[in-house]
């Protein structure tokens, strides 16, 4: 077949001819007839993806008071926005917090609360000029009453996401949501066979100056998004704020993490030949990622297995020939809403399609931090003297005597971890009489580290729990070392030597 353009496209979409489907009726007729013919067939398939997306905010322009104010900082709702643009500009970002309220309260219930057509309490103070002589103000504003409310969002429509997991035993408050102990669950994100970048994923035709679907309104793509690193890409969006639908976002709060808001994303996909045709027919079952182990508190977390979206979006995975419940952090039914919505525009010619004036790069580096000086666990841990279960007080008492150490894990016959007793512990317990085996002593709900765990992680573990010890363990709990408060005493005077 002849490729098709995106003007012709849009002539069809004018003329009322064009062929619209969403991606999950694509699969379907791509199925049925084949990539040629479907290519032949459709004109346009529309997508959409509906999750918390952090990196989103809001540039307003509050207009000038009377007398003139230079904003210094600003507050709405009790919400500090980022001021170095201008005397009246400001940037509100999602996951800014109340000063009053904590997480329970931020950006994005701000912006919500615009949306809704709330009033919102705006506190502003600055350090007077000559040219702005005001230096403070609280007055209340609506959307109707500032000049721009423009969003921009700097990293958003993930195409894929990493799944979540935990092996250690205490519950994980992550921006993966809850993470239950001991493998207890696995979170994802994602939309997957619907999301709009796993449906062009070489960014022929999505790409700076795309037109979408954003929150309800009309918005357009500006580039790559930040950390875009193919195949888990994303993009800078914007829209105008004063268009948008509240159907479209929601403010949420993740337990004890922070935060965010569901943005909902449409983007269409112009057929211009049998290759796009084919791209859009991707199933879940195509679309890989890799549950990682957040128990590993690291960057380079331990991958537990590969996954695809099909199983995630099952419910149920395998870990360790165990089966676990997966939850989704994101939304198939409003992201379908999205998809028959912008559907529905494109056919009564109230959305039409954009030519993109750059491609989004197909290859990115996604680097680290640089650090200058990494100290991990492994580099100050010492040897650990180990006993088991059935050592008695006496045998252990006289292992800290004679090793000259305050703290002995306590192991199976598998050298993983059930325990810990200190010189302490032996000391109470040869006073009270108790001189049996150290399992009737010993503290059973041991904090512990990983070996590549930075050490001030470590360092703040010994502070919070008022401890002057941890074992270090492996992902099987066997015991590697023991990293005491010694250790980093150590490590400070050759700092400072």
């Amino acid at each position: 077949m002849k490729p098709k353009t995106i003007d012709e496209i849009n002539k069809r979409i004018l003329e009322g001819s064009a062929v619209v489907v969403t991606a999950e009726e694509m699969k379907e007729i791509v199925e049925e007839e084949g990539t040629k013919k479907a290519a032949e067939k459709v004109d346009v398939v529309t997508t959409g993806t509906f999750g918390a997306m952090c990196s989103s905010g809001v540039f307003f322009n509050f207009g000038h008071s009377d007398p003139p104010i230079k904003m210094q900082k600003i507050w709405l709702n009790d919400v500090e926005a980022y001021t170095g643009v201008a005397a009246v500009d400001a940037y509100l970002g999602v996951t800014q917090i109340s000063e009053s309220q904590g997480m329970e309260y931020g950006g994005a219930h701000v912006i919500e609360d615009f949306v809704k057509g709330r009033e919102v309490e705006l506190k502003a103070e600055a350090y007077g000029t000559d040219c702005y002589p005001r230096k403070e103000i609280v007055t209340e504003i609506t959307l109707d009453d500032v000049n721009q409310a423009e969003m921009v969002n700097p990293r958003n429509a993930y195409q894929r996401y990493k799944a979540a997991t935990n092996s250690s035993g205490n519950v994980l408050k992550t921006y993966m949501g809850t993470l239950l102990p001991n493998f207890g669950n696995v979170t994802f994100a994602g939309t997957g066979e619907i999301s709009p970048l796993n449906n062009d994923p070489e960014y022929r035709t999505i790409g700076l100056g795309t037109r979408i679907f954003l929150c309800g309104a009309e918005g357009y793509i500006i580039g790559a998004g930040t950390q875009h690193a193919p195949p888990f890409g994303t993009l800078m969006v914007k829209g105008d704020l004063k268009e948008m639908d509240p159907k479209y976002m929601k403010a949420c709060v993740f337990p004890e993490y922070g935060v965010s808001m569901f943005i909902g994303i449409g983007i269409p996909i112009p057929i211009l030949d049998g290759e796009m045709a084919r791209f859009t027919a991707v199933r879940d079952r195509d679309i890989e990622t890799e549950i990682l182990d957040y128990g590993v508190p690291r960057r380079n977390r331990p991958v537990i297995r590969k996954v695809n979206y099909e199983e995630l979006k099952s419910g149920k995975v395998e870990i360790n020939g165990e089966e676990v419940r997966v939850s989704p952090l994101s939304s198939y039914l409003v992201a379908r809403k999205i998809m028959e919505e912008l559907k529905r525009r494109i056919e009564k010619a109230e959305f039409f399609l954009s030519q993109p004036v750059k491609r989004i790069p197909v290859k990115s580096e996604f680097k680290p931090m640089r650090q200058k000086e990494i100290v991990v666990v492994k580099n100050l841990m010492s040897e650990a003297i180990k006993i088991s279960q059935e050592t008695s007080v006496v045998e252990a008492s006289k292992i800290i005597i004679d090793k000259g150490v305050n703290h002995l894990p306590v192991v199976d016959s598998e050298d993983r971890l059930r325990g810990i007793v200190t010189s302490w512990d032996i000391a109470k317990a040869v006073a009270r009489g108790r001189v049996g085996k150290v399992e009737e002593i010993m503290t059973t709900k041991v904090i512990t580290v990983y070996p590549e765990d930075p050490i001030e992680f470590a360092a703040e573990k010994l502070k919070k729990f008022d401890i002057s010890a941890l074992p270090v363990i492996d992902a099987k709990k066997r015991v590697l070392g023991l990293l005491s408060s010694e250790d980093l005493s150590r490590l400070i005077t050759k700092r400072r030597g």
